[in-house]
């Protein structure tokens, strides 16, 4: 009887559940995809509203908005409902998307980019609770494709996209086009989205959210002011690390005795979150790195035009988006997940390593090889890492596990691209200084990034030593992507691998089915 009734639900899901995947990634876009709009538009928004002094800001509020909010809304969603959180942290992005359009100044963009980046937070952790609360983990993976697709869209398109909009309506409407995507994503959640009305009366734990934010606040301006603002010794960067590891000891022990914590540490009871939490750490550690250091690479060292940077990362992404859809379909027929964080991580060291072996005459085709391992151990990671960490929770805890799984990928793309970019930083420095001298020094004296017009000018001899000290940096830095993604690899192979709920046609289904009727109330009112 259970069987059947799985069975049903999923025969079921495609009819009811496609509008609502469609309104869901198009928020998922929205989070994704404002970020690559905006650096690409930013040099055009210095141009209008000066401040360049604050530039880094503009980045860093938006981050720092979205990393702070994202536990809190995981936990709202568990609290008062999944449909109400979600709904409103796109109205609030919307908001912020507005009124960073119109800012006068470069002080009301950071202020409006900062609470952009609240809504933000709970668009990434929305989806993907919603998605575990409407679909058992066995059918899941049917839709990891698109989620993989989204994410390669954004990376790929944003900055075209970005470039185009700003050159032909102006910079404002790099904000303002999320407008209209989130009015329709807003519609259609409202209309076709229906959840079981809950409220529970417990408190907001405030003192542990506050905590929380200040810890994460604390560790994120250090790995972004860490090594270019501020050097790694200097008394900043030390008072904010002591702050932040303060902060975040004073939260895990009060998350003890509140009474409603906001992530309640009985979560990580379960093997597979705790390795899974490790696992998105280091994947969004080593994707962020090296999104920021290929185009670079291919830009100053193969000569690819940085019009175009979106598409030197295709090789990846095409390669991720593939090896995703492929990984979800093989774990919806069969129930079986373990191998692919296995040979995701295997594949990632590999690909790593390869990318560490380019030099200056490493071709656009060897590279785009190199790559495209990478993408395939990705593709083998993002989206399983969020699935086991959902189905090693109970119903009630689907909000809060997978804001701390988006968590821990945020905050290892934030520590990725600060060590990494250190190490790159440093390397590309001491190889200028050593083959052009005084004038190599000079050169990148202000940032080792040289865009393309920096590059043009340099005389000969600069820009030859530049493409070997970018060369010599990419190196070092994927070398120690691939020594950290090692870690993947010894949690990977601890997985446990745990039946999925709704693995309707597996022997353990019994109790399976059991946790799956509990995973589909989504299903049956929107049916």
């Amino acid at each position: 009887m259970a069987d059947s009734a799985v069975s049903a639900g999923a025969d079921k899901q495609p009819r009811s559940v496609r509008v609502v995947l469609l309104a869901l990634m198009i928020a998922m876009l929205l989070a994704m995809l404002d970020n690559m709009i905006v650096g690409t538009a930013m040099p055009t928004i210095v141009g209008e509203l000066g401040g360049l002094q604050h530039l880094a800001w503009v980045v860093t509020a938006y981050t720092l908005a979205t990393a702070a909010s994202t536990p809190l809304w995981g936990k709202l969603g568990d609290m008062y409902g999944r449909k109400g959180s979600f709904m409103t942290s796109i109205v609030i992005f919307l908001i912020g998307s507005a009124l960073s359009g119109m800012a006068q100044n470069m002080g009301e963009l950071i202020g409006f980019r900062a609470v952009q980046g609240l809504g933000a937070g709970g668009l990434m952790v929305g989806v993907m609770a919603i998605i575990g609360d409407m679909i058992p983990p066995r059918e899941r993976g049917k839709y990891q494709g698109m989620m993989a697709g989204i994410m390669a869209l954004a990376m790929i398109g944003g900055p075209l996209v970005g470039g185009t909009i700003t050159d032909h309506w102006g910079w404002r409407w790099a904000f303002y086009i999320n407008l209209p995507l989130g009015v329709v994503a807003l519609l259609a959640v409202s209309a076709v989205l229906h959840l079981p009305k809950k409220r529970t009366k417990a408190r907001i734990d405030y003192l542990g959210a506050g905590l929380l934010t200040v810890g994460i606040t604390s560790i994120v301006l250090v790995t972004t002011w860490g090594g270019s603002e501020y050097a790694w010794t200097s008394a900043r960067i030390m008072e904010l690390t002591g702050i932040g590891v303060a902060s975040l000891i004073g939260f895990v022990f009060w998350q003890t005795k509140a009474a409603e914590p906001v992530v309640p540490l009985h979560i990580f009871r379960g093997r597979n979150f705790s390795l899974m939490s490790v696992i998105g750490f280091i994947t969004g550690f080593v994707m962020f790195g090296a999104v920021l250091f290929l185009p670079l690479y291919q830009q100053a060292v193969q000569g690819a035009s940085a019009t175009n940077s979106g598409l030197l990362l295709l090789p990846m992404l095409g390669a991720m988006l593939v090896v995703s859809m492929v990984a979800g379909r093989v774990t919806t027929n069969s129930g079986r997940y373990k191998i692919f964080p296995v040979a995701g991580s295997v594949l990632m060291i590999a690909g790593l390593f390869l990318l560490s072996q380019m030099d200056t005459e490493t071709s656009r085709l060897t590279s785009g090889v190199y790559m495209a391992v990478l993408g395939a151990g990705m593709g083998c990671l993002m989206q399983i890492t969020m699935l086991v960490a959902q189905n090693s929770v109970e119903m009630r805890d689907m909000g809060v596990a997978s804001s701390t799984t988006t968590l821990a990928r945020t905050l290892g793309s934030s520590f990725g691209v600060a060590i990494m970019g250190a190490l790159f930083n440093n390397r590309v420095q001491h190889v200028m200084s050593e083959r052009a001298g005084a004038l190599g020094s000079k050169v990148t004296e202000q940032s080792a990034q040289l865009d393309a017009k920096s590059l043009q000018k340099l005389p000969e001899a600069a820009r030859e030593a530049y493409q070997h000290a970018v060369s010599a940096g990419t190196h070092s830095a994927f070398l120690l992507g691939s020594v950290v993604a090692v870690a993947a690899l010894l949690a990977a192979v601890f997985v446990k691998e745990v039946p999925l709920r709704g693995a309707g046609h597996d022997k353990q289904a019994g109790a399976a089915a059991g946790d799956a009727a509990d995973a589909q109330p989504a299903v049956a009112e929107a049916v």
